[in-house]
């Protein structure tokens, strides 16, 4: 059985080891040995975006935030589904995951992330949806683990009632956020509504019909 190869490593900025390893032709990132994510298992983030741009396949220009590149797979599925007038930003809060899915090497997201309606910043989705005000059509985050925040505890700030009413503030009339969550949340639920968003939670397996099962949360 062949093992897994330690191919880079960075730290966040609260000193969690962030790794990317393959095995096998299959890649995966890690915070301090702990799985995050795998390019095996991308189901869920493929619905997320599936789920939150539905509404604007006929869309003229549509405005759609991003937070969280991870391997890319939320980002395809949002091309996907998105008319040729879109514009893409993907914050992404390491520049090491950017420089990974970048490198010719790896074949991760570079292709996507060279699409015209992209524009990926090395910034945190929290401090850019607090400057868009009215902004966006859609906002995607597929950050950290969700609510339950596993590689930087900043992310929190994401999920908090604050956060969420910033999220709120950042759509457009007529707009829709989702967050992706590795587990349950019914408390963030309660609070997304509180915020003032309609709610609508859905499930998705990892992997096809098979694999974890994960929450998506959306809030129109």
């Amino acid at each position: 059985m062949k093992p897994w190869i330690l191919l880079d490593h960075t730290l966040t900025a609260d000193g969690k080891k962030i790794s990317l390893h393959e095995h096998d032709g299959e890649y995966a990132i890690r915070v301090d040995g702990r799985p995050l994510m795998s390019t095996r298992q991308h189901t869920s983030e493929e619905r997320l975006a599936e789920l939150t741009c539905a509404h604007l396949r006929t869309a003229d220009a549509p405005r759609v935030l991003i937070g969280g590149l991870g391997f890319g797979f939320t980002l395809r599925a949002a091309l996907s589904a998105l008319p040729a007038g879109a514009e893409i930003t993907v914050a992404e809060i390491l520049q090491a995951v950017i420089g990974w899915n970048r490198d010719p090497a790896y074949p991760l997201a570079g292709d996507a992330m060279a699409d015209s309606r992209v524009s990926v910043l090395h910034r945190d989705v929290h401090e850019l949806v607090g400057e868009s005000r009215g902004a966006f059509d859609a906002i995607l985050l597929d950050v950290d683990n969700g609510p339950a925040a596993m590689s930087t505890a900043a992310n929190e700030r994401l999920y908090d009632y604050a956060g969420l009413v910033r999220t709120r503030a950042a759509l457009r009339p007529g707009g829709c956020a989702a967050w992706w969550s590795a587990a349950p949340a019914p408390e963030f639920a309660k609070l997304l509504a509180k915020a003032g968003f309609r709610v609508e939670t859905h499930h998705s397996r990892a992997r096809g019909n098979a694999g974890a099962r994960h929450t998506i949360f959306l809030g129109r």
